[in-house]
Formats: structure tokens, C-alpha cells, sequence
């Protein structure tokens, strides 16, 4: 299994965010726990429906999207 494979996209699920297998946590959500310093173990204290894998793969989706050929300067 591809670890990328964790992450799904459907329109019927989050309005068709990219999900953690096809539940209703988005990529997002646990990237926003992740910059707020939760460890992996906190998260998966807290969210016990997440797996070690889904965090990883959260993390290699964000690096593909990151490696973009531009990158702008978001507005805070």
C-alpha cells in the first residue's frame, strides 16, 4: 500500500477536502495539530480512529503540495 493511498478525495465527504480514509478528518485538521506541537503520540491519544500511518501520510501530502515550482508569501 502506497501511504498516499490513506488519503482520499470525495466530493460527498468535507465538500471534497482531501481526508484521512474517507472519514470526516481532513488533512488539514491534523496539520493544523501538528503545527501546534501536538506529538504523534498526543494525536493518536486523542483521535484513537487515527493511525501512525494517517499522520505520515498527512505529512507526504503536504510535501507534494509544497514542492510546487512557485511558491507565494501568504498574507497573515
Amino acid at each position: 500500500m502506497n501511504i498516499l493511498d490513506r488519503i482520499t478525495i470525495n466530493a460527498n465527504v468535507m465538500k471534497g477536502k482531501p481526508t484521512i480514509r474517507n472519514m470526516r478528518f481532513s488533512v488539514t485538521q491534523m496539520l493544523e495539530l501538528l503545527a501546534g506541537g501536538m506529538t504523534f503520540e498526543e494525536i493518536l491519544e486523542d483521535y484513537p480512529f487515527i493511525e501512525t500511518g494517517d499522520i505520515q501520510a498527512c505529512l507526504a501530502y503536504a510535501a507534494l503540495i509544497a514542492n510546487a515550482k512557485t511558491v507565494r508569501k501568504f498574507a497573515a
